[in-house]
């Protein structure tokens, strides 16, 4: 089953698989992809060195995870919205270090306009 993501107060379907369970895929657009590059910043790096002493799960980090794949979603739902889909199949996340503390999140799939069967 499809996520529903809102962009621009629409609801996008977004999925991994190649297709959308209950709807026909009437066009194909293109691949969209959305991209943001985050630091770690001084603040979390002294909180995450202190749970790493206790051990355990590291939540600021968790939480800056998520919110660089949130905010990468969004850019390709916006990105995918200007290009005429109304969803998109295919989804994927990638992340590259692209030096020490900062990191690259590319969400990106293949737009596409659906259909209701």
């Amino acid at each position: 089953m499809a996520e529903q993501y809102l962009t621009h107060g629409y609801p996008v379907p977004v999925t991994t698989t190649l297709e959308l369970p209950g709807h026909k895929i009437v066009r194909h657009i293109g691949i969209v992809r959305g991209i943001t590059v985050r630091s770690r910043g001084l603040g979390p790096m002294m909180v995450a060195a202190v749970n790493t002493m206790v051990g355990g799960k590291i939540e600021v980090f968790v939480s800056l995870c998520e919110a660089a794949r949130e905010e990468a979603m969004q850019f390709m739902l916006t990105h995918a919205r200007e290009q005429g889909a109304n969803a998109v199949i295919g989804f994927r996340y990638d992340a590259t270090e692209l030096a020490q503390g900062v990191t690259e999140v590319l969400a990106y799939g293949t737009a596409v306009v659906v259909e209701p069967l």
